[in-house]
């Protein structure tokens, strides 16, 4: 699901926060237990909505999301005072409760978290257009990617 295009300066506009000036931004990526093929139809839709709550109540700017049906990319823009470990920890927990109370298919599927422990964080420094292009592309089945770098062609 894609957001409304900021333009290039928009999205990279310092953070000014009450005692600091950052620029803080953050391609995550992560999956289901067992790489599940389970967000679809109405889970992956209910999986956006929380997902983008989740990141207005900490105050975290979406620039870019394409929820897969079995991987979530998300490219964000955080305060510093929030660690990427804090805010993927945030957002899975919530997302793992509120998907399993609202679809009881997904207790039973996997009873305790309905995320993998793992994730992957990649840092984005002046790389967006690499990253935004691939997940652009991520929206695309059998889509080739467009990017150069060795991570993002790994297919994480």
């Amino acid at each position: 699901m894609m957001y409304s295009r900021l333009t290039c300066m928009e999205r990279r506009e310092l953070r000014h926060d009450r005692h600091t000036v950052s620029l803080l931004t953050d391609h995550m990526v992560f999956s289901p237990k067992y790489r599940g093929k389970i967000l679809v139809g109405d889970v992956a839709l209910a999986l956006d909505g929380i997902i983008r709550k989740t990141c207005k109540d900490l105050n975290i700017e979406i620039i870019d999301m394409a929820v897969n049906v079995d991987h979530v990319h998300l490219f964000i823009k955080y305060p510093p005072k929030y660690s990427v470990s804090y805010i993927a920890k945030r957002i899975k927990g919530r997302s793992s409760r509120e998907l399993r109370k609202a679809f009881p298919h997904l207790k039973e599927w996997c009873s305790k978290s309905l995320w993998a422990p793992s994730c992957f964080h990649g840092s984005v420094g002046h790389g967006w257009e690499v990253v935004e292009r691939y997940i652009q592309n991520q929206e695309k089945p059998n889509a080739k990617s467009l990017c150069t770098g060795s991570v993002l062609k790994s297919g994480v």
